[in-house]
C-alpha cells in the first residue's frame, strides 16, 4: 500500500457512505404497494460494528428516500443518515461544520456521478469495484469487492488496519 494512501486512511475518524450501489448491490425492489426491499450484507454490517467499536463515527448519505435503509441504519446504530440528498456535497459540509470535523478526517465511499463532488472534498474518497469509470478514475482507493458485496467492510478493515486498531479488535475472536 502506497504511504499517501496509508497516512490518508490512519487520519480517517468518520466513515461516510452511499447507500444504493455501495451498501447494497444497487437493486431495488417495489413491491404493488409501493413499498421496497433492498439486500445488505451481514460482512459490510459487522464491518460497521467493528469500526464503532474501535471508535469510527459513520454516516449515510443518500438520495433517495427509503424505509429499507432508515430501518437498516436504525439496526446499526448509524445516527446520522441524510436521505433523498441529491446534491450530497453542501449537506456534507453543513454535516462537518456541525460536528467540527476537518474534511481529511472523512473518508466517503460512493458508485454514481452524485457522489464524485463529496468524494474529491474529503481526505479519502473510495469508488466501489463496480462504480461507473468517472467515479473509479477520481477515487483515491477502488475496492476490490462491488457495492452490496463487502466492499464496505473492505474499506472498515483498510481504515483500523492503517490506525493501529485491527490487532485489538481480533482479541475478541482469538481468545
Amino acid at each position: 500500500m502506497a504511504d499517501v494512501l496509508k497516512d490518508k486512511l490512519a487520519k480517517i475518524e468518520l466513515l461516510v457512505l452511499d447507500v444504493d450501489g455501495v451498501l447494497t448491490d444497487g437493486t431495488i425492489i417495489i413491491h404493488g404497494d409501493g413499498s421496497e426491499t433492498k439486500s445488505f450484507h451481514t460482512l459490510d454490517g459487522h464491518g460497521i460494528r467493528l469500526w464503532q467499536r474501535a471508535g469510527g463515527r459513520t454516516a449515510l448519505l443518500s438520495g433517495r428516500m427509503s424505509d429499507p435503509t432508515a430501518i437498516r441504519a436504525a439496526a446499526l446504530d448509524i445516527e446520522h443518515v441524510f436521505q433523498n440528498m441529491h446534491h450530497k456535497l453542501p449537506k456534507m459540509q453543513e454535516f462537518l461544520a456541525e460536528i467540527g470535523l476537518e474534511p481529511d478526517r472523512v473518508a466517503y465511499v460512493g458508485d454514481d456521478l452524485p457522489d464524485l463532488p463529496v468524494m474529491r472534498y474529503v481526505g479519502l474518497g473510495v469508488a466501489v469495484a463496480d462504480a461507473v469509470p468517472e467515479v473509479r478514475r477520481y477515487a483515491d482507493y477502488v475496492t476490490a469487492h462491488p457495492g452490496g458485496r463487502g466492499a464496505v467492510r473492505e474499506v472498515i478493515e483498510m481504515l483500523l488496519r492503517a490506525s493501529g486498531r485491527w490487532d485489538a479488535l481480533m482479541e475478541r475472536y482469538l481468545t
